[in-house]
């Protein structure tokens, strides 16, 4: 799955524009839970049976509040991945 597709996915199942300020509090939540979970698990896949509050789960997770919000504002961010390379490439000479 590209990350377009993932967006375009996420977008069927939840897009309600009017409430991008709690996708935002949402975001700001995961990346806790992230942050917590990385300090106490060990990185890799999980199988599914150990998929809740994993590393790879929180990680998912923030990704899909990053692509409800790209959603919500219009961005395309796989467009803006090559846009931001570019840029990066001029600022630091690649």
């Amino acid at each position: 799955m590209t990350l377009s597709e993932l967006q375009s996915y996420i977008k069927t199942v939840d897009h309600n524009p009017e409430l991008a300020h709690k996708y935002f509090l949402k975001l700001v939540e995961e990346v806790g839970e992230l942050s917590e979970s990385i300090f106490k698990e060990k990185t890799g896949q999980p199988e599914i049976s150990d998929l809740k509050g994993s590393i790879a789960e929180e990680l998912y997770d923030v990704l899909y509040y990053i692509c409800a919000l790209a959603n919500i504002h219009g961005v395309d961010l796989e467009k803006t991945h090559f846009l931001k390379d570019e840029l990066n490439k001029i600022k630091h000479g690649r």
